[in-house]
C-alpha cells in the first residue's frame, strides 16, 4: 500500500538481524507506518467505492420539495387534505418526511414541506406536479428546497454569456442536389469492421466514403437522410456533409437502440444494461436535442415494453409511452406530461399515431362483460372522434396509410366460445379487417372478414389499396383490396399458391415484390398493380432483406451475415424485376438507401407530371445511352491507359537491361550471352555419350 525508501528497508533490515528472535513474541505488533514511507497511492485509487458514499452537505436538502397553492384549511380538515395530498405524491416515491406550516389559529399557510427517499424522486415530482391543477381554485408551484439557495446567489449586475464561435457544417443536403437523382445507401461488411457510403450510379455505383471501424454494430440514416448514426460503446455519433463529418456526439454508454423523431429534431438513445448503474436519476432512455447535442430528459426502462418505447407524433409536437392502464402523452419543448397528468385506460393494449395528424389509436381487450374497443383520440383536446367495440378478440394490429387516409385494424378472433359454469373457453380465431376511412364524415368503418391465417398485411403508400397474403404455407394467397369512398373494400385480384411471406410496396405505389424470404429461399415476383401483370419474377437464394431506393426505380435484395455465414451478398435490381448488378462482399451485414425528405410537389403537379410521364421519358432514355456509351467510352480509355502503362514500364526496363549489358559480360567471363539465341556459329557443339546399360536376349526359334 506504501512504498518504503531504499535504504530505509536496508537500515530496518539491520536493524532486525540484530534483534533477538524472541521479542516479536513478547512485543505487540506495531501498524503505523514506519518513518520515511511515501505514500503514493491517493484516498480515490485506495476507497473509491467508500469515498461515492461518503455524505454531502447537501444530502437531506436535495430530496425536499416546496408545493406551494396549497389549500388553506383549518384544523378540523387538515387530516382530510393530508390524505388527499400523500394519495398524490406516493406516486412518485417513498415520502420519508412532511410538514405543514401552521398559523397560529391552526390554520395551514398554504405550503407544504415534502421529504424523498432520494433527489431523483425529489425531481421527477417537480417535473410532473408543477403547475399541477389541483382543483379550480389551486393550481401547485413546486420547488426544490435547494432552489432558494441558487434564487438567492443571482448575481446583481447581468453578465451577458460568451457567444460560442459558429461551426461550419457544410451543406447537410448537398446530396438532393446531385443532377442525375441518383441515390446513395450504405453498406456495412466485413464482419462490422468497414463501413462505405455509395452513389447509384449506372453501370458501376460510385464509392463516395469508406472507413474501417467507423461503427462497432451496424448504422442507421435518419428519417430525412440529413444524419448518419454509428453505434459505439461510450454513445452514438451523427455524420453528415459532402465528406461526412462528425456533426455531434451522444454520450450514453451501453447504448444499443435509437429511434429519431419524424422531423429529426429529437433522438431516443435506449441502454438495456443502465439502470442497474443508475444512481441519481435515470439512465436508460434519453431523449437529445439533435441541433444542440443536450440531453433534454431521462427516462426509467420498463423490460415488459417493445421497442420503441415512445412513439412520435408526426409534426414532433408530442411523444406517447403506454404503461399499465394508461397512456402517457409527453409534449414538446417542455418534455413534461400533456395537462400534467397521465390518460387512464384501463387495460389498454397498443397505440399508434396518425402519420399525418395528431390523432392516436388505442385498442383495449375485453374483460369479463365489457368487449374490445378501438378508439381514436384526438389531442391536445383528448376528444374521441371514433369508439369501435368488438367482440371475442384475441388480439388487434393497427396499420396506418402513409398518407393517414385510413387505418387498417387486423383482428384476430375466437371462432367459438363456450362457457361453463366457472369458465370460459374459446377454439378456433378467424380473421377481420376493420377498415377506418378517416377523410369521411363521423369516420365510418368496414369490415373484411378473412377466413386463413393472415401472414402479412401492407397499405399502398400513395393510393387507396392493400394488400394481404393469407393461408398456410406453401399454399399462400395474396388477395389485393381498393377502397373507395362510401364502399367496402373491394377485392380486385387474388393470386393463389403463391410462395411469399413478405409485401414490399414502392415507396410511390403501384409496384410491389412479393417476396419468400429465409424459408422460403428468397423467391421474388414483381407485379404492377395498375393491371396486375406480373412483369417478371426471380431469386435471390437465402435472401434475408428486400430494400426500395427511395423513388421506386431500384430494389435492392441482401442475404446478410447476420442472418447466413455463407454466400453474403447484395443485389441490385429494376423496379421492373430485372438484375442490374451482383456484388458479393466478404461478411456483408447491412444494406440502408439513404432516405429522402417528402416531395415539394403537390399532388396536383405529381399527377400532372405522371400524365406526361411519355414526354419525359424519351428524354431519359436518350440521357441513359449517353450514359452508357460515356460508360464504354471510360472502360476504353482505362484499357488504353493501362496498356500505355505497361509500355512504358516496359521500355523503362528494356534501357535498365542494356545499360548493365558491361558488366554482365564482366561477370560471365567476358561472353556475351545476350545474344546468344540465334547465332549458333559463335558457340561451339561438342556430343557426350554415356555407356549405361548392356543386355541380351535369346528367342527361341
Amino acid at each position: 500500500m506504501a512504498r518504503r525508501k531504499e535504504s530505509d528497508r536496508a537500515q530496518q533490515h539491520n536493524d532486525d538481524s540484530d534483534s533477538n528472535p524472541n521479542d516479536d513474541m513478547d512485543e505487540e505488533p506495531n501498524f503505523d507506518d514506519p518513518e520515511g514511507y511515501e505514500d503514493d497511492i491517493s484516498e480515490q485509487d485506495l476507497m473509491g467505492d467508500l469515498i461515492r458514499q461518503r455524505p454531502k452537505e447537501t444530502d437531506g436538502v436535495e430530496s425536499i420539495v416546496v408545493i406551494d397553492g396549497v389549500p388553506q384549511v383549518g384544523p378540523e380538515r387538515i387530516e382530510k387534505l393530508q390524505n388527499v395530498l400523500r394519495k398524490l405524491f406516493q406516486k412518485f416515491g417513498k415520502i420519508t418526511n412532511e410538514f405543514y406550516p401552521l398559523n397560529a389559529d391552526g390554520s395551514t399557510k398554504g405550503h407544504v414541506f415534502v421529504e424523498y427517499s432520494n433527489a431523483s424522486e425529489a425531481l421527477e415530482v417537480l417535473k410532473q406536479t408543477n403547475g399541477y391543477k389541483f382543483d379550480k381554485n389551486h393550481t401547485f408551484t413546486v420547488n426544490l428546497l435547494t432552489d432558494f439557495e441558487k434564487y438567492n446567489e443571482i448575481l446583481d449586475k447581468w453578465e451577458n454569456p460568451v457567444p460560442q464561435p459558429f461551426k461550419e457544417q457544410g451543406c447537410l443536403q448537398y446530396y438532393l442536389l446531385d443532377q442525375d437523382a441518383c441515390d446513395q445507401f450504405s453498406i456495412v461488411y466485413e464482419q462490422g469492421d468497414k463501413v462505405s457510403v455509395n452513389l447509384n450510379t449506372q453501370p458501376e455505383p460510385t464509392l463516395l466514403e469508406e472507413r474501417p471501424r467507423w461503427t462497432e454494430t451496424l448504422v442507421r440514416w435518419s428519417p430525412l437522410g440529413t444524419y448518419l448514426a454509428t453505434f459505439h460503446a461510450k454513445g452514438i455519433a451523427l455524420w453528415g456533409g459532402e465528406k461526412f463529418q462528425q456533426i455531434v456526439r451522444f454520450s450514453h454508454p451501453g447504448v444499443q437502440f435509437i429511434d429519431f423523431s419524424p422531423c429529426e429534431k429529437y433522438l431516443v438513445s435506449f441502454s438495456p444494461l443502465a439502470d442497474s448503474r443508475a444512481t441519481d436519476e435515470p439512465q436508460a432512455i434519453i431523449i437529445w436535442d439533435v441541433l444542440s447535442g443536450l440531453k433534454r430528459r431521462a427516462f426509467n426502462a420498463d423490460k415488459s415494453q417493445a421497442l420503441p418505447i415512445f412513439k412520435w407524433a408526426h409534426d414532433d409536437k408530442y411523444f406517447a409511452r403506454m404503461g399499465i392502464d394508461m397512456l402517457s402523452v409527453y409534449e414538446t419543448p417542455s418534455f413534461g406530461l400533456l395537462d400534467k397528468k397521465s390518460i387512464k385506460v384501463q387495460g389498454i393494449r397498443d397505440f399508434a399515431w396518425s402519420p399525418t395528424d395528431n390523432t392516436i389509436a388505442y385498442w383495449v381487450g375485453e374483460e369479463k362483460d365489457t368487449p374490445a374497443r378501438v378508439t381514436l383520440l384526438e389531442l391536445p383536446s383528448r376528444n374521441e372522434v371514433r369508439v369501435k367495440n368488438l367482440f371475442s378478440v384475441a388480439d388487434c394490429k393497427m396499420y396506418w396509410q402513409k398518407s393517414g387516409d385510413y387505418l387498417c385494424v387486423k383482428v384476430d378472433r375466437y371462432a367459438k366460445i363456450r362457457k361453463d359454469k366457472s369458465d370460459i373457453k374459446y377454439s378456433g380465431i378467424y380473421y377481420n379487417l376493420e377498415v377506418f376511412h378517416m377523410r369521411e364524415k363521423q369516420i365510418p368503418v368496414d369490415s373484411v372478414e378473412i377466413k386463413e391465417t393472415i401472414q402479412a398485411f401492407a397499405w399502398e403508400p400513395v393510393g387507396n389499396k392493400f394488400a394481404v397474403i393469407h393461408g398456410e404455407p406453401p399454399s399462400t394467397s395474396v388477395s389485393f383490396y381498393e377502397v373507395k369512398t362510401g364502399q367496402t373494400p373491394i377485392l380486385v385480384k387474388k393470386y393463389e399458391r403463391k410462395p411469399c411471406n413478405q409485401l414490399y410496396w414502392a415507396p410511390s405505389g403501384q409496384f410491389i415484390v412479393l417476396a419468400g424470404l429465409r424459408a422460403m429461399s428468397g423467391t421474388l415476383e414483381f407485379v404492377d398493380t395498375h393491371d396486375f401483370t406480373v412483369m417478371n419474377t426471380g431469386e435471390h437464394f437465402m435472401a434475408t432483406d428486400v430494400e426500395w431506393d427511395p423513388t421506386g426505380r431500384y430494389v435492392a435484395t441482401a442475404v446478410s451475415w447476420w442472418g447466413h455465414k455463407v454466400d453474403n451478398a447484395y443485389w441490385l435490381w429494376s423496379f421492373q424485376g430485372r438484375i442490374l448488378k451482383r456484388v458479393a462482399l466478404d461478411k456483408f451485414c447491412q444494406l440502408q438507401w439513404r432516405p429522402r425528405p417528402p416531395s415539394l410537389l403537390s399532388a396536383q403537379q405529381i399527377k400532372d407530371i405522371k400524365k406526361s410521364l411519355k414526354k419525359y421519358s424519351a428524354q431519359f432514355e436518350v440521357k441513359d445511352r449517353l450514359k452508357m456509351t460515356k460508360a464504354s467510352k471510360e472502360l476504353v480509355e482505362k484499357r488504353r491507359k493501362l496498356m500505355q502503362e505497361y509500355e512504358d514500364l516496359r521500355k523503362q526496363k528494356q534501357e535498365e537491361y542494356a545499360a548493365q549489358r558491361r558488366r554482365r559480360i564482366e561477370l560471365r567471363n567476358n561472353v556475351d550471352t545476350d545474344e546468344t539465341e540465334g547465332r549458333g556459329g559463335e558457340l561451339e557443339e561438342e556430343t557426350v555419350e554415356f555407356f549405361i546399360k548392356e543386355e541380351t536376349t535369346f528367342i527361341d526359334e
